[in-house]
């Protein structure tokens, strides 16, 4: 037994430890009521909650961006289980560990019949044959894996292991959520804040709580208890940029209006107006990846590939590197050839299909693969275009209320000009 005076000196170093902790750190939630955020996950009745609450957790990877609660959940597992909970680091653990863990489990099942959750952080750092070792104990049932991860757990576990855990997904934390970190860090630091300076730690923390509440304690250092928004600035090293409701809508709009006039210079201006200001980098692509159809349609095919890419890019690499990918992307769209031709064809047909009757469907395009069907005439007459020597062969198509009605009409631009040539040539055939 350790003498009364270790335990007193043990308790005080951890004492001094937790007042030193940074702030992140002394805020960390000790219950699921004290945590913000991820409710699709956390709320009452939701999936991950209902497994923790009746202490019925299966293996499970929490993937999300930094600063998400991935580690906290894992810490309140630990709280709330009564299983046994290990932990590891991906980043200094080995093969060595993995089995010594496996093996106190397996001794306290035996002796206790406990079962055991190791948590495992930055899963991701495990190369395969670290992750093979712990295969055999998860599928077994012997431990309950819990895996944390930044990245995309489809690439970097292994698919056995992936196979065999839930995939819970963390999202970046809301505006509101940030805030309401932000006032528990003021409150517990007894410090003050301009509203500035809250909006500005805000934006720039990107949904991470960790670099919230990081930037807030720098913020208040220096401005010796309260944080004006030049400490704010300070604290993130970056100047804040007005951008309120209105001003998103006007900046994403001279955005897209730029790409669809064809110029790359003013572009790439806004879209580092739109990151420098906290813009979410997923929204961005997806507007990119609008545009691709929208305003550049079949006059680049390519460029819906190119805006494609850089959504996942956004996901797979996030910032700050995503942000070369969606430049590209609005290089590569800017100095598109540009056409809307699939937009307004698009737009036809949906009209057409309010305010015309819905014709049957013609009996020779009818499904005709299950029994019974050629008997009721399904699919008789129907034409194979690959029976063609030319690959394509003129029938009907469409209802008879729309036979003839022309939707799609190639424009001159780019790529499109040999759609419709290619289109006026069967035509002609």
């Amino acid at each position: 037994m350790a003498p009364q005076g270790a335990d007193l000196f043990g308790a005080a170093v951890a004492e001094r430890l937790a007042r030193q902790a940074p702030l992140a750190a002394r805020l960390r939630p000790t219950t699921l009521a004290e945590m913000v955020g991820q409710e699709h996950l956390l709320a009452p009745g939701r999936p991950l909650r209902a497994l923790l609450d009746a202490d019925r957790l299966s293996s499970v990877i929490l993937w999300g961006p930094p600063g998400t609660g991935k580690t906290t959940l894992a810490r309140l597992m630990a709280a709330g289980t009564a299983k046994a909970f290990e932990t590891l680091s991906a980043v200094t653990a080995g093969v060595k560990d993995v089995r010594e863990v496996v093996a106190r489990a397996r001794a306290r099942l035996g002796e206790h019949g406990q079962a055991t959750i190791l948590f495992l952080d930055e899963v991701h750092r495990f190369n395969r044959a670290q992750q093979d070792a712990l295969l055999p104990s998860v599928e077994d049932g012997l431990l309950v894996f819990v895996g944390a991860t930044t990245e995309n757990p489809y690439f970097e576990v292994n698919a056995p292991l992936l196979s065999r855990s839930r995939l819970f997904r963390l999202e970046p934390l809301g505006a509101d959520a940030v805030r309401t970190l932000l006032a528990r860090g003021l409150e517990v630091e007894s410090a003050t804040s301009d509203d500035e300076a809250l909006a500005h730690l805000v934006d720039r923390a990107d949904g991470d709580a960790r670099s919230a509440l990081n930037a807030l304690e720098v913020a208040i250092v220096l401005g010796s208890g309260h944080a004006s928004l030049a400490e704010a600035e300070a604290a993130f090293d970056a100047r804040a940029l007005r951008y309120e409701r209105d001003e998103h809508y006007d900046v994403i709009s001279a955005f897209i209006r730029s790409v669809r006039g064809s110029d790359p210079d003013a572009g790439l201006y806004w879209l580092a107006r739109m990151l420098a200001a906290g813009e979410d980098a997923r929204y961005i692509a997806r507007r990119l990846v609008v545009l691709a159809s929208e305003d550049v349609g079949m006059a680049d095919p390519m460029a819906f590939v190119v805006a494609d890419a850089a959504a996942r890019a956004v996901e797979f690499v996030g910032l700050p590197e995503a942000r070369l990918n969606l430049a590209q992307a609005v290089v590569h769209l800017a100095t598109a050839p540009k056409s809307n031709r699939v937009y307004l064809a698009l737009g036809a047909a949906l009209a057409d299909v309010a305010e015309r009757p819905a014709g049957e469907v013609p009996s020779h395009l009818r499904d005709a693969s299950y029994p019974g069907a050629a008997r009721l005439g399904h699919g008789r007459g129907y034409d194979y275009p690959h029976d063609s020597r030319t690959g394509w062969v003129r029938q009907q198509y469409r209802p008879v209320e729309v036979e003839g009605r022309v939707y799609y009409e190639p424009s001159e631009h780019g790529f499109e000009r040999e759609v419709g040539q290619r289109m006026r040539h069967r035509e002609e055939a």
